[in-house]
Formats: C-alpha cells, structure tokens, sequence
C-alpha cells in the first residue's frame, strides 16, 4: 500500500486527530508541533506560544482510498479558516491554521482549494497559512487519541470536539470508517 502525509494545523490537535481518525483511507493520526524554531519542544513550551510551533496532525493516508483534496475539504469544514491565530477560545500563534505541504503537487492543491472556498464559501478572507513542511516533533503519548480515551469526561471534548465530530459525521457520513 502507497502512503502519503498530511501536515495539518487548525487549533487543538485533540479536534483534528478526533476528526481524521474517523475517515476511511486515514491509517493513522499523530498529533504534535511544527512550524517554529525550537528543537524537541515540549506542550508547555508550545502553550507559552513564544516556540512559532503551531499544534498539528500528521495525517497518514491512503491516496487511492482518500484524496489529499477530500483532507482539505473535510479540514476546511471542521474548523474557522477566517479567524488568525484562533480556534474559538484558544488563543495564540499555536491554534493557527496552517497547511504544511510536503510537495509540490500538495502545495498546488492547497492553494486552489484556499481560491475555490474564498470565492465560493467563506464570507470572510482565509486565513490559513499554506507553507513548506519543517521538522514534526511529536507531541507527548497522553495527547494520543485523547478525544477517543477521555472524550466526555473533559468538559473541553464535550464542548469543542463533540460538534466538530457531530458535524463529520453529518457532512461526511459516506468517508467515514466503520463504527466511526
């Protein structure tokens, strides 16, 4: 099986790994930190907001199960691509939106579709940053699949995760795994 990876920015890692885990052709999601300047920095550091690391997913997929198109379609459709450096109420360079390419046929891709959905869905200019991948620095193993280990229990999950999964599986109800 042919691979590819998705480097994804769109505020909490926790919203994106909870949402691209459910997507058929997705084999795995990792949540951690690129596109700074500090080496191996750590979730404190990041939260501090002074590393330029934004909280990402890499999002290994399957391209003939999933196009990297259908990522940017269901990424554009789970989070606020207008608001800078913000995702609700977190707040910092860290929540960003960020498109990390990793070739040029990605980078192509990302900015068609940043052209189409200015013109044709967002009232509001994107914001969303589409750049050069850099280092990916893995988050902490307790950020791993947390919506899916603590979900209810955190008062967060119920309140920011759980719409933007309700609203997957409603927009997005055929490219979902089974069970998801």
């Amino acid at each position: 099986m042919k691979t590819e990876i998705a480097t994804l920015a769109g505020g909490c890692f926790w919203c994106l790994e909870a949402v691209f885990g459910r997507l058929q052709g997705v084999e795995s999601v990792q949540s951690g930190y690129m596109g700074g300047d500090t080496a191996d920095p750590t979730y404190e550091d990041v939260c501090g907001g002074d590393t330029g690391h934004a909280e990402v997913v890499k999002v290994v997929f399957d391209p003939d199960r999933v196009s990297y198109a259908d990522l940017l379609e269901v990424f554009f459709a789970t989070h606020d691509p207008t608001t800078k450096d913000r995702q609700g109420n977190d707040v910092g360079t860290q929540y960003r939106s960020a498109i990390f390419f990793h070739s040029p046929e990605q980078e192509r891709t990302a900015k068609e579709t940043v052209e189409r959905l200015a013109r044709e869905t967002f009232s509001k200019p994107i914001v969303t940053q589409v750049v050069p991948a850099g280092t990916f620095y893995p988050a902490e193993q307790y950020h791993a699949q947390y919506y899916d280990r603590v979900g209810r229990r955190n008062p967060y999950c119920t309140a920011v995760i759980d719409p933007k999964v309700a609203k997957l599986r409603q927009k997005f109800a055929a490219r979902l795994k089974e069970g998801a």
